[in-house]
């Protein structure tokens, strides 16, 4: 993926506290459009929330979170719940997945909500679900499937609607090593295939090597290690 050379994420002077404690302490940071970026860090460094940050989930206590010219700090939380659903795929450490609904229902899910064609809908979902070798998942029910299983429909989920910009909270921290290759370079080529923003929180040290840049969190700031 080749980053565009304009910003197109910046974060400046962001602060993030929980209580006493602080995570960003005046953290900075731009990431061009298209980049394919690496969280690194301690637990509880502040990866998780970055990624939050950025996809507003959550909002700053002061400083600027901009992403494609918009200022997420200044938006309400029905804009942001509007820009997440058309342009960001979030792949969450603990899946989320609805646990009432199918797996093909669960990656269903984004598409349904952006209005796609009803047979639009199934097809691209079983689609998705077979080119991650969960074909036979499709009408089960998460508690019936293995946690890999689970984290893979949690990334087809995050890209079956194309977002521009994917967060990935460790996604493949429950998968061996065949399937994480596999899973990686799944979100490598849809992201690259448009031009989207890949940045994925991680604790592999194989993941960093094949991002485009790395990024770590110290001290309440952040840095890169791989520009």
């Amino acid at each position: 993926m080749n980053a565009d050379a304009s910003a197109w994420i910046e974060l400046k002077n962001v602060c993030k506290r929980y209580g006493r404690q602080a995570v960003f302490d005046g953290a900075s940071v731009t990431i061009g459009r298209g980049e394919f970026v690496a969280v690194m860090g301690r637990s509880g460094s502040g990866k998780s929330t970055l990624l939050r940050l950025i996809g507003g989930l959550e909002a700053a206590d002061s400083g600027l979170v901009r992403v494609d010219d918009s200022d997420l700090t200044t938006l309400t939380e029905t804009e942001r719940a509007r820009r997440r659903r058309h342009g960001l795929g979030f792949v969450f450490q603990s899946f989320n997945l609805i646990p009432t609904l199918t797996v093909a229902e669960n990656v269903e899910l984004p598409l349904e909500l952006n209005d796609v064609a009803p047979d639009r809908v199934r097809r691209l979902s079983l689609d998705l679900l077979a080119e991650l070798g969960l074909a036979d998942c499709a009408d089960r029910f998460p508690e019936d499937i293995s946690g890999g299983e689970q984290q893979r429909a949690a990334i087809a989920r995050a890209v079956v609607h194309e977002p521009k910009l994917v967060l990935a909270d460790e996604p493949t921290g429950n998968l061996d090593a065949e399937t994480s290759r596999h899973v990686l370079e799944l979100l490598r080529r849809t992201c690259g295939q448009r031009d989207a923003t890949l940045i994925v929180a991680s604790h592999s040290a194989e993941l960093a090597a094949q991002a485009g840049r790395v990024l770590t969190i110290r001290a309440g700031k952040i840095e890169d290690l791989r520009p």
